[in-house]
């Protein structure tokens, strides 16, 4: 679960490192996203010769988090950090970025994010 000015690690290799999440669209009133959800963020570290640079706003989509997420088998999976992976466009599924670093968890691909899922390294 990550509230409001939560900061993100970003997962792929689009050049942003840090992100702070600043909302969730289409979400109405809702403060608290967990792994699945696209959310709206400004980069706060990026390289300098990077696709994308320090304070431009985009989305993405969470795929860790150090919260438990529990699943309909009883089981809950965690991660050692809180990262996402930014997207091309709000309404999009595809990523920025040609490669995602670390593993995701396995609702990623059952939320309809395909594209990321084909491109992580492992999968939880």
């Amino acid at each position: 679960m990550l509230q409001l000015r939560s900061i993100l690690n970003v997962a792929d290799n689009t050049g942003a490192k840090k992100v702070e999440m600043i909302g969730i669209p289409k979400k109405g009133n809702k403060k608290r996203a967990i792994i699945g959800d696209v959310i709206t963020g400004v980069v706060k570290e990026a390289l300098p010769f990077g696709q994308i640079k320090k304070g431009e706003i985009i989305y993405a989509v969470i795929v860790r988090t150090r919260k438990e997420k529990k699943r309909n088998d009883g089981s809950y999976i965690r991660f050692d950090d809180n990262a996402c992976v930014i997207l091309q466009l709000k309404d999009s599924k595809d990523p920025r970025g040609t490669r995602v670093f670390g593993p995701i968890a396995k609702e990623i691909k059952d939320l309809g994010f395909n594209k990321i899922a084909s491109l992580a390294e492992e999968m939880y």
